[in-house]
């Protein structure tokens, strides 16, 4: 063998041997083995002029799936009340190989074909808090007509000798694009059709400005000495709704939903009659904990202990949990004990006589 002869074969030899150490190398290499090892659930939420999604679900969630699975990672991205950039949001979970999708859609119907497009890849979706429509592999929410149903009774209860067919009340409906406005509504109706005349109904969706106007154009309507009752279907509306109310000089009994802190305080000033109560820790432990079984292969039907029909037509394995009416008797024994917020967060200087009358402080 000649001296170019040797120098091409102990080449060849040597790029073989590279060629296969970088392929043995590329077997054993961490970051190519992540994409099956990988634990992350990514976790959608719909929007953030809510005060929950921010201030309870998201940390609520991280922090249970972190507790049922150390090496989790969850990935987290908010719509902003946008349809098209949970549609990309979606998209972009697809792209980064999460394992498990934790979605709350902000368009349950419009969301379908980027649910069809996770699972298609093997993602599988647990749709929370609504049930978007399409593929998924279970829900987590309230009993949502229920809901409805607590707080038609809480306005009848507050309206008093006011609750009569002839009396006309005002309601403001959520986002027709959630499911769940649709179940409130139905549960309200259920509990008012007939108690009452509901001379004025609209979608406030979810923002309490859409609310103020639609009030303000009720009271137009129907005459501010005519409106005996309101129903709005959460609080963040109730807020904007108030503001009509005293603009026009009338304080008829104001229903709410989702506890939130301002809502409270109207309750304790005499602004807003009640709102509803959702724990969301049990909401967002069993979502966790469904996630997390669902990314390690395990069964959950022992916490989807019921199924829930979506509005294409699938049946779900579903947990759906119950929820409490709240008025000022009862904030107490409600929002304080289960330490949803604090004596000191409810009594600021502006209520803390409320809070004394009431019996808090």
């Amino acid at each position: 063998m000649n001296a170019m002869t040797r120098r091409i074969a102990v080449g060849t030899v040597a790029v073989s041997i590279a060629l296969t150490m970088a392929a043995c190398g590329k077997a054993g290499d961490k970051s190519s083995d992540s994409s099956s090892k990988d634990k992350t659930i990514g976790l959608l939420l719909p929007e953030n002029a809510t005060t929950r999604y921010e201030k309870f679900d998201r940390p609520l969630i991280e922090a249970k799936v972190k507790e049922l699975c150390s090496d989790c990672k969850v990935d987290y991205a908010n719509a902003a009340g946008d349809p098209a950039k949970q549609a990309q949001q979606v998209s972009s979970m697809i792209a980064k190989g999460v394992k498990v999708l934790i979605l709350d859609a902000q368009d349950s119907v419009g969301i379908q074909s980027s649910v069809q497009a996770a699972v298609d890849k093997g993602i599988k979706v647990v749709a929370y808090d609504r049930l978007a429509q399409g593929p998924v592999s279970a829900y987590v929410s309230y009993d949502n007509e229920k809901i409805g149903e607590l707080q038609g009774q809480a306005l009848l209860n507050a309206m008093g000798a006011e609750a009569k067919p002839t009396s006309k009340i005002v309601m403001i409906d959520g986002d027709p694009a959630d499911p769940n406005a649709a179940s409130f509504k139905a549960g309200a109706h259920k509990i008012l059709d007939g108690k009452v005349n509901i001379a004025y109904e609209q979608s406030g969706l979810w923002k309490d400005t859409v609310a103020n106007q639609k009030v303000t154009a009720a009271i137009t309507q129907l005459g501010k000495a005519n409106i005996k009752g309101v129903y709005s279907a959460n609080d963040g509306m109730a807020g904007g709704i108030a503001t009509a109310l005293k603009g026009a000089g009338i304080n008829p009994p104001l229903t709410g939903q989702d506890a939130e802190l301002p809502g409270i305080q109207r309750i304790l000033a005499g602004t807003q009659a009640a709102t509803i109560y959702k724990a969301y820790q049990p909401e967002a432990d069993a979502t966790a904990q469904i996630a997390v079984a669902l990314l390690e292969g395990k069964d959950f039907k022992d916490v989807a202990d019921t199924t829930a029909k979506s509005g294409s037509g699938q049946t779900v394995p579903a947990h759906l949990i119950g929820a409490v009416a709240v008025t000022k008797e009862n904030i107490k024994d409600t929002v304080i004990k289960d330490k949803l917020y604090t004596v000191a967060q409810i009594c600021t200087a502006e209520f803390a006589q409320a809070c004394k009358d009431a019996g808090i402080q």
